[in-house]
């Protein structure tokens, strides 16, 4: 039996009644998948016969649309959702920021009709963007609520009783276990947390990582903020990646686009956590960004369109959209880029910023 490759679907070769996912997942002995695979076929906007064969509008999953309701998240709602959070004073006058994160296994809709036996930090790919700022005590109580040991390792500065590895602290997390990690947040900047038991790229890619912010004692400027994790999704377990994403929805952005101010200062948090691909990217269509590597300065390193990362790394890019309109965004990898990664900004007047855009208020700590 034919195999469906990241290949394949570019090719428009799945046929509509072809390799159904769910025996394309038994074939395997992984966990089975609901919808055909011709379900995730990229198309074109208005294409109703086949693949990304032919000429024309942009790429886009046949299918209809995702559950984000049944999914349990929603990228739209991912992309301004902060954590700060439950907070307290120490006796000497700092901030105690106190969360708790679970982990938990649940299929994903990652495309219209492909679900994906995921592993998750309280339900929802990326795990929740935990916030503080620089000096703050931070405690975070991990639940596994999985069948798999687990460990949350957090990029930044800890001891190593804290850093969530085998053989070191707490170690590796058992199935009906908990823990607690505990440091200083330092220094400011943007990082990620991910689960560090073996083998590390398949508990990474099955969804077990999040967002990780530390603003300096003096704040930045203010701005829209956005978060974006660059992710993937190995749906036939070959370890090539063929849904490919951003905040883990195929598309999510395209027909329904991010929405920003013209003129106001956009904040975007990108972190690439992708496994299985060596490069990720993120490419601006008319327009250009300050580019700050892991957001530990102040000052930009470049002014540009285009930057690349690695997998863990990340950074923050601030812009100004003069002019209004729809301004696409998406890895400049094509191929990343038409099998889900591409995604649309809608720049609207400035004025009554909720009335004409319909931005949802951001949250306050």
């Amino acid at each position: 039996m034919d195999q469906l490759t990241r290949r394949r679907l570019l090719a428009g070769g799945v046929p509509a009644l072809g390799l159904g996912a769910a025996a394309l997942h038994g074939a395997i002995g992984q966990p089975t998948a609901t919808a055909t695979a011709a379900a995730a076929a990229p198309g074109r906007a208005g294409d109703h016969g086949g693949g990304t064969a032919g000429h024309g509008g942009h790429a886009s999953f046949r299918g209809g649309e995702v559950d984000h309701e049944a999914n349990g998240f929603d990228p739209h709602e991912i992309v301004r959702d902060f954590d700060y959070g439950k907070t307290s004073k120490l006796p000497d006058g700092r901030t105690l920021r106190e969360w708790t994160l679970s982990a938990s296994e649940q299929e994903v809709e990652v495309a219209p009709g492909i679900k994906f036996p995921a592993w998750s930090f309280n339900g929802r790919i990326p795990g929740p963007t935990l916030r503080a700022t620089e000096g703050d005590r931070l405690r975070i109580r991990f639940v596994n609520g999985g069948r798999h040991p687990h460990t949350m390792h957090f990029h930044g500065i800890h001891t190593a009783a804290m850093d969530g590895v085998a053989g070191l602290g707490a170690g590796e997390i058992a199935p009906g276990e908990e823990t607690v990690y505990e440091f200083d947040a330092e220094p400011f900047g943007l990082h990620l947390y991910h689960c560090h038991v073996r083998p590390l790229a398949e508990h990474i890619a099955k969804g077990m990582y999040g967002t990780f912010i530390v603003d300096p004692k003096a704040g930045r400027p203010e701005a829209d903020e956005l978060v974006m994790v660059m992710n993937g999704f190995d749906t036939n377990f070959d370890r090539a990646n063929e849904v490919y994403a951003v905040n883990t929805i195929g598309f999510a952005y395209m027909n329904r686009p991010i929405q920003v101010v013209r003129d106001e200062l956009v904040r975007v948090y990108l972190v690439n956590a992708l496994e299985y691909d060596l490069i990720n990217s993120f490419h601006l269509h008319g327009n250009f960004f300050d580019y700050f590597p892991t957001g530990t300065s102040l000052k930009p390193t470049e002014f540009t369109d285009t930057v690349m990362q690695c997998q863990g790394q990340r950074g923050i890019l601030e812009m100004r959209f003069p002019h209004t309109g729809k301004f696409m965004f998406h890895a400049h990898q094509s191929e990343f880029a038409e099998l889900g990664w591409m995604s649309f900004f809608e720049v609207c007047e400035p004025g009554n910023r909720d009335a004409l855009c319909r931005i949802e208020p951001r949250k306050e700590p």
